[in-house]
């Protein structure tokens, strides 16, 4: 039997968001019922309500969730009722092209629930990344629950279902920094700090965080940033000397744009020493353009890197993650700055915009 619970939607482009009524059906065979018990504010909730990223209006927003499996399909074998689990939007197929090669972590057909959730008057609704998590419920496929020590608190873990693991996973995954490595990462938002954090969980011994709010980074050394740059009105030339003066004369082994606009795209590019890698974890609009003299690209060597979802498999990674923050040794929880509830995410996601904090969580 289907049931009603509370859930916030976009209705339009751009429009504030509302909390209205929200129908979630029987679960297909490989569905489950999940009962949400945090779900942090992420930028791509932002985007999918001001449209930046389709028109599939009324969105259904929250992706970064964590909760109790309540009700699962007749086919479902990967949880059970009761697990504590992480939502994620890599649930992936095992036979694509990319899974036969044994690359998981770019799964081309990732699972989503058999069905949709509606509004009560049976409009169809659109989940964000497939998950739709500001509600008191949500219906997922059985594949985008990864369980977790149910010890962590619901808030902390959730973040790890986006924007943190976005970061983190830059830096451990696709940078693969290794023990002594020097790391410069463009932005220290939430995806940026997490990228800090990660840098030093592999070991990097020179952490450079560089952003235009001195606010931030400050916050970044509590991260275990070595050092900090306000690059505010600076050119390219000018971060890139900076960033050498503070490396021994050389740009770093590897750079990370966590912003993704192209002033900072090529600070990192061109911040990196000669053979050095540079990831980019930040989401660019639709319009922009690399625009780099193709010499400089073939002259400089090392590797130009996109990072998806930090490059990460959601069932090796969650638990470990977890587990590492249980044992503190990483700081996990440091990105909760704020819990709220359902009604205030229009307010979040202003506070959010002005930089004023890493996470805002909306607590169930």
């Amino acid at each position: 039997m289907s049931m009603t619970v509370q859930g916030i939607i976009a209705r339009s482009q751009g429009a504030p968001v509302e909390q209205v009524d929200v129908v979630i059906p029987d679960p297909g065979p490989h569905d489950v019922i999940v009962r949400i018990q945090a779900c942090g504010v992420c930028h791509t909730d932002l985007a999918y309500r001001d449209g930046d990223i389709e028109d599939a209006f009324p969105f259904l927003l929250g992706h970064e969730a964590a909760g109790i499996v309540e009700r699962i399909g007749d086919e479902v074998t990967h949880v059970a009722e009761g697990d504590f689990v992480v939502l994620n939007w890599r649930a992936v197929c095992g036979e694509c092209r990319a899974c036969r090669k044994g690359q998981s972590h770019y799964c081309f057909n990732t699972h989503n629930a058999s069905q949709r959730m509606t509004l009560s008057d049976g409009t169809e609704l659109t989940p964000a990344l497939g998950i739709g998590a500001f509600a008191e419920k949500t219906l997922v496929h059985e594949g985008q629950c990864t369980k977790v020590n149910p010890d962590e608190d619901p808030a902390a873990a959730g973040l790890l279902g986006c924007g943190i693991m976005a970061g983190l996973g830059a830096a451990v995954n696709t940078a693969r920094i290794a023990r002594g490595e020097s790391v410069a990462v463009f932005g220290c938002g939430g995806v940026g700090m997490a990228a800090i954090a990660g840098a030093v969980l592999n070991g990097a011994s020179t952490v450079i965080a560089v952003d235009i709010d001195d606010r931030k980074l400050a916050r970044a050394q509590e991260f275990g940033a070595t050092h900090t740059l306000n690059n505010k009105g600076l050119s390219t030339e000018e971060v890139a000397s900076r960033i050498a003066d503070m490396n021994g004369g050389v740009g770093t082994d590897v750079t990370i744009d966590a912003v993704g606009i192209m002033p900072t795209w090529q600070q990192a590019f061109y911040s990196r020493d000669f053979a050095g890698r540079m990831v980019m974890v930040g989401v660019p609009n639709l319009t922009d353009h690399v625009d780099v003299p193709a010499i400089d690209l073939y002259s400089r060597g090392g590797s130009v890197s996109p990072a998806w979802y930090g490059d990460c498999l959601p069932e090796r990674d969650f638990p470990a993650y977890v587990d590492l923050h249980l044992q503190g040794r990483f700081p996990l929880g440091d990105f909760v700055s704020e819990k709220i509830g359902l009604g205030d995410i229009e307010q979040a996601f202003k506070t959010m915009k002005a930089g004023d904090v890493l996470r805002s969580v909306v607590v169930i």
